[in-house]
């Protein structure tokens, strides 16, 4: 048996398959075919009620698929479900867990192999194999078999997700659920509107047509129009390609054959499809038969197939004779969301942004948190272009969407948005208030920023600086480096906005999740790569007219601090002071009447943590990238739901370094912000106060919670509540001290961020 080649192909054919339960019968069928066994079945697991349900089987009784079942831990399917491993045993019927299950035919069989499925910690179903001999699988059969589940595992997880939304199907199904990473903060309850880049044969949603006839007619002139563009590449190159290669044309020319590939397309459209869904379904469904042929000179051919597929679909959407009317209370989802497809949606009606590709840093999480839109990135498992015009739920909190919401789901959610907007015009009364506690120890709140639209928002929310300008914003805004006059305009437009209070100008920091098109940056590992400092010391003709552009933007203002991101080595202090005093000599020699910022340092990496103390010394302050810190200490990439679960800002090592940096800071008597998520968490918040943070810097949204929590304790009660949860060894036994605290003193209405994020992991 070639192991791989089985597995390549069964995965495949899967891959293709329409739905979940036809699968589930590749699964069985293959499977039970590349082992040369008896039997093969898959039971499903039903969470719900907590039984695993005979879902797929070859080689016993099919008529009984869907009726049987039984319950976790019951059986030796219930026991692999149960303990999550493997049974194999010669005589099934002796083993005391065997659970005879009526009419389903596996009397004959002794020997059993079962394996779980298992997707993100979560059981799916159980695969076994059956045989009459009475004989132990052996280890390479059990490999394959456990090799195989965690292969499917993810395709079985998502044909699972998409076949949720098959209403049609399944009139009572309501909540499905799919996970993503919390991109910005917020409840929405709206109308899903799928877009996509243009051309993108796998972007396209599925709608339905308004008139057959005219759709046709639309349909066939741009494939008209195709055949033109085909005809005159062939004549353009008929001079320049020997015969065989200009044959290709007349390839393309026979698949737009009235009679191939269009026909195709035309009976979904009669269907009642839209052009470009039909488009899309066909020609995806060409390239799927294509690509599981073993010929190489055929699986080639998907290349032609695509390239025909997206010159059809481009006439199609530059031809969109009518310009997109947006509903309200739109949900923006696709593959992967722009700024400009945000740009496009008119303000007020736009409610929330689900992506499947991105990350909470990805340029249109900034925006989305900018404006005020909760957002879910990354949400991978999401069938997008199936859930075109239908109510979603998206849950910024803990970065999840829900499809068909139930009734009962949507009051609830409906709560929690009203609660929010109540709570939000309750904490407008702070914005000029003291963040102080009862007993008179105050802390600087300040935002963190990248948009000049950020700067109004801020300060409406009561801002007294900005701890984190992110610079590289105006660099991702653009398709180009924009000039030295260009960015000094907009550090200009941020200093003003908020003089005489401080405004912290991160240099540009670049790299990991956060790539410019025009400086493209290829790394196995980014986070551990090139980034942040490291780039821009390679790069002084982008570092220096930055630093240039800040000190003439502070001319007359003097409120620039300037930080720098990713320090691990003294050295890279060093070397940026070298490059900060040249530029600010630079100024001096051309008049300029502009001050030395003061230079600050983010902590962000373990080894600056253990060097805290020293880089104070060296600098006029510092600052705790807590975002970057809590998944570089824990090994963990905060941007990968897989692991999710495993990124927490309360895990006691991040506190236990968070405790030891400003300790070490406050030792040489520099000052320490905080500018992660975790400044914005009303519960964290105590503690870092606490620590002796001197700012605590977050989204302006967050602001006001912060302070309104703050203002209800004493500083003794925040150095208690510290000095418990510095004694406690897990994230949950301090997050439930929080909690408690907080629910004592009446305010967990604020701390639902921090809450639901954590329930999300």
């Amino acid at each position: 048996m070639n192991i791989l080649q089985s597995l390549s192909g069964i995965v495949q054919r899967v891959n293709t398959a329409p739905d979940l339960q036809s699968a589930l019968d590749i699964i069985v069928r293959d499977v039970r075919e590349a082992m040369g066994t008896e039997v093969c079945t898959v039971y499903m697991a039903d969470h719900g009620e907590s039984r695993l349900v005979f879902t797929a089987t070859e080689g016993l009784n099919r008529e009984a698929l869907g009726k049987l079942s039984l319950p976790f831990g019951q059986g030796l399917v219930g026991q692999v479900a149960l303990r999550e491993e493997s049974i194999n045993t010669s005589n099934a019927q002796t083993d005391p867990n065997f659970q005879f299950l009526e009419n389903i035919g596996e009397e004959p069989f002794n020997s059993f192999l079962g394996v779980p499925i298992v997707h993100h910690r979560r059981v799916l179903g159980v695969l076994v194999v059956q045989q009459t001999d009475r004989r132990s699988f052996d280890e390479s059969e059990e490999a394959f078999l456990l090799t195989m589940s965690a292969q499917l595992a993810g395709v079985i997880a998502h044909a699972q997700a998409t076949g949720m939304l098959d209403t049609s199907a399944n009139a009572n199904v309501a909540n499905a659920e799919f996970r993503g990473i919390a991109g910005a903060s917020g409840v929405a309850i709206g109308r899903a509107l799928v877009v996509s880049q243009p051309a993108d044969l796998y972007g396209v949603p599925s709608r339905r047509n308004k008139d057959v006839y005219e759709e046709i007619v639309f349909f066939r002139a741009c494939v008209g129009r195709v055949r033109k563009d085909v005809a005159k590449l062939s004549m353009q190159l008929a001079d320049r390609l020997p015969a065989e290669e200009l044959a290709l044309f007349d390839v393309y020319s026979k698949m737009l054959d009235e009679h191939a590939l269009p026909a195709e397309i035309e009976q979904l459209i009669e269907a009642g499809e839209w052009a470009q869904g039909a488009v899309s379904r066909v020609i995806l469904s060409h390239l799927r038969a294509f690509e599981q042929m073993e010929n190489s000179y055929l699986k080639e051919r998907a290349v032609d197939v695509k390239d025909l597929g997206r010159r059809v679909l481009e006439y199609l959407q530059l031809a969109n004779r009518e310009p997109m009317i947006y509903p309200d209370n739109v949900v923006l989802v696709g593959n992967e969301l722009t700024a400009t497809m945000l740009a496009e949606v008119p303000r007020k009606k736009l409610v929330g942004l689900v992506s499947l590709k991105g990350s909470s840093n990805s340029h249109v999480a900034i925006l989305a948190r900018s404006m005020g839109v909760p957002t879910v990135m990354g949400a991978v498992d999401v069938p997008f272009t199936e859930v075109d015009g239908s109510e979603l739920i998206v849950d910024g909190y803990a970065g999840v969407v829900y499809f068909n919401p139930s009734l009962e789901l949507r009051t609830s959610y409906q709560e929690i948005a009203e609660e929010e907007q109540l709570v939000s015009k309750g904490l407008e009364a702070l914005k000029d208030l003291k963040c102080e506690t009862t007993d008179g120890h105050t802390v600087a709140l300040w935002v963190n920023t990248g948009l000049a639209s950020d700067a109004s928002r801020s300060l409406d929310h009561g801002a007294e600086g900005v701890g984190l300008y992110r610079t590289e914003v105006p660099f991702l805004m653009r398709d180009r480096f924009p000039s030295e006059e260009e960015q000094r305009a907009i550090y200009r437009m941020h200093l003003e906005a908020f003089a005489p209070n401080p405004v912290t100008m991160r240099t540009l920091d670049i790299g990991g999740d956060k790539s410019l098109s025009y400086f493209p940056i290829e790394e196995d590992n980014p986070f551990l790569g090139w980034r942040g400092i490291r780039i821009t010391l390679d790069h002084p003709e982008i570092f220096l007219p930055q630093l240039r552009a800040m000190m003439k933007a502070n001319v007359g203002i003097e409120n620039l601090g300037i930080m720098l991101p990713m320090i691990s080595h003294m050295g890279e202090i060093d070397e940026s002071m070298k490059l900060i005093r040249r530029a600010h000599s630079e100024l001096l020699d051309e008049g300029f009447d502009v001050p030395l910022p003061p230079v600050g340092v983010m902590i962000e990496v373990p080894a600056a943590v253990c060097l805290a103390g020293e880089i104070a010394s060296r600098v006029d302050f510092i600052s705790v990238g807590s975002n970057d810190l809590t998944q570089y200490l824990l090994a963990v990439d905060r941007n990968n739901s897989s692991v999710a679960d495993l990124y927490c800002s309360y895990h006691p090592a991040v506190l236990q370094a968070l405790q030891m940096i400003v300790s070490a800071a406050h030792e040489v008597s520099t000052p320490v912000s905080i500018c992660g998520e975790l400044a914005g968490d009303p519960g964290a918040a105590l503690l870092l106060m606490a620590m002796g943070y001197d700012s605590l810097s977050m989204n302006a949204t967050n602001l006001p919670k912060v302070k309104s929590v703050i203002r209800a304790f004493t500083k003794a009660e925040a150095d208690s509540l510290l000095s418990d949860v510095m004694l406690m060894h897990s994230a949950d036994s301090i997050q439930s001290a929080i909690e408690n605290v907080l629910e004592a003193r009446g305010v967990t209405r604020f701390f639902r961020d921090s809450i639901r994020g954590r329930d999300s992991r």
